[in-house]
């Protein structure tokens, strides 16, 4: 229940985890740069970064391309749209081959997000052009999007779509993540919650989720004030078949003068554990929020907030992140929920224009930053920091 919180005020100090830039990526239109303010686009920065295995992936939207690097910056393979990126001066021959390098070339239209299995097979998600996509007349949404496959070798195998090679396209993909035994899934958002796909290390749908707020554990719903809830995020388990999916629950506030209505309170946080093979629900794990001391006059008052869901790792911890006056706080809890860590990781929001987090598998977190003249690449080695906490 939530009332077994542990309190993490904002009076705490809450030591910090040393950050290692690792390179830069100056900006522009090259093989070994990126493109971050495309002045011909309009919304937001689509960028994103994963890491696995301490080579980072990094999908570059506004240019079209998707580049692998070492912890040294040092480009190894590029997959570029050859109508936006010149053609780099590495590649050689029809296949892009060099003796270090590959240049791969695929016709990208607005990448999003990417992920890496353990045979380095890469995973990137591309949204359609408006002529192949489809409508759900029944559920009355686009489905848009799709799953583009490349092998260890940068060889372009096939997209997935709901059903898996070639299949119909899927409505609007949050995330995509791949575990250890190289299985892709696929989390999406719908109008009325979320549907998950699972797929088989061949591409084949092996299990479809749908996951609708009804259908979500809410262990205040017989409690007097209304309890109303939101599932912020959900992901997979590394090495079994399940999923985590984190719902903030909040309830009506009632003003006591005049005993009327006035506002919704944040109640708590759960994190619901799901088997995917069995359709199950397993014991919630209560989260910590983040708590925060705003000054009011003379006074302070205390806000609890909830964090959001970064991922889980291998071993077993699930980790949380959010923004806070220094940067960002780190919160690590085990899945049965027995230890809790909280750090800080300083991210200067003067310096830097936009920001990315991602989490391996190992527990490693890593960031692209993007400043005024250049973008870095760091990481925060967490994984190191749990396994202290686990030998001693």
């Amino acid at each position: 229940m939530c009332t077994a919180f542990v309190s993490c005020g904002g009076s705490k100090r809450i030591s910090s985890v040393q950050s290692d830039v690792l390179f830069e990526l100056e900006y522009g239109n090259f093989d070994n740069q990126i493109n971050m303010f495309d002045v011909s686009r309009v919304g937001s920065i689509d960028t994103s970064i994963a890491m696995r295995d301490g080579f980072f992936y990094i999908a570059n939207s506004e240019s079209k391309k998707i580049m692998e690097l070492n912890s040294y910056g040092d480009l190894l393979t590029i997959y570029y749209n050859e109508d936006f990126n010149p053609v780099p001066s590495f590649s050689k021959g029809t296949d892009g081959t060099s003796a270090t390098r590959k240049a791969v070339s695929y016709p990208f239209n607005n990448i999003k997000a990417v992920s890496v299995d353990s045979r380095k097979y890469l995973y990137a998600v591309d949204v359609l052009p408006q002529e192949r996509r489809e409508y759900d007349e029944e559920k009355k949404m686009s489905l848009a999007q799709v799953v583009l496959r490349f092998d260890a070798s940068g060889k372009f195998l096939d997209y997935i779509g709901q059903q898996g090679p070639g299949g119909t396209p899927f409505p609007f993909i949050k995330n995509i993540y791949t575990t250890n035994a190289s299985e892709l899934v696929v989390v999406c958002t719908t109008g009325d919650g979320f549907q998950v796909y699972w797929f088989s290390t061949d591409g084949y749908l092996m299990y479809a989720v749908p996951v609708k707020k009804e259908n979500v554990p809410n262990p205040f719903k017989d409690e007097k004030n209304d309890t109303f809830f939101s599932v912020e995020n959900i992901v997979p388990d590394y090495n079994e078949r399940k999923l985590y999916l984190k719902a903030d629950y909040f309830e009506s506030y009632t003003d006591e003068a005049s005993r009327v209505q006035s506002g919704i309170d944040y109640k708590c946080t759960l994190v619901h554990p799901l088997s995917v093979e069995t359709g199950e629900y397993e014991k919630s794990v209560a989260i910590p929020a983040y708590s925060e001391e705003i000054a009011q006059g003379f006074s302070k008052v205390e806000y609890e907030i909830p964090y959001d869901f970064l991922g889980v790792t291998e071993n077993n911890w699930m980790f949380f992140i959010v923004n806070a006056e220094d940067g960002m706080n780190v919160q690590m809890v085990q899945v049965d929920g027995q230890r809790i860590l909280k750090r800080q990781i300083p991210v200067s929001r003067t310096d830097n224009l936009y920001y990315t987090f991602s989490l391996s598998n190992t527990g490693i977190i890593s960031a692209l930053l993007v400043q005024k003249d250049s973008a870095k690449v760091g990481w925060w080695r967490t994984d190191s920091l749990i396994q202290s906490v686990i030998n001693n």
